[in-house]
């Protein structure tokens, strides 16, 4: 009787364990696969700014991705700092 509560016990625990452990680790893939593709790229961002009726200079779709890039550096430090 004692054993078997300590095998269920046991088995909670693990599992516990490895749906966190899983969780975390699947957080820092996902983080890191967005980090190195991002979901907006130039090819988009022009099409987008065509669709809109804008004209799509270079100039302005490096401006708007390098804006898009700092934004995203400063969430990811406001997110460390907290």
């Amino acid at each position: 009787m004692l054993s078997t509560i300590w095998v269920v016990l046991i088995a909670i625990a693990a599992l516990a364990a490895g749906v966190g452990l899983g969780f975390f680790i699947a957080r820092k893939y996902m983080m890191s696969y967005l980090q190195k593709n991002p979901p907006i790229n130039e090819q988009m961002l022009r099409t987008l700014m065509m669709q809109m009726g804008q004209k799509p200079s270079q100039k302005k779709i490096t401006q708007m991705m390098r804006a898009m890039n700092q934004q995203q550096e400063a969430d990811k430090k406001k997110k460390k700092k907290k």
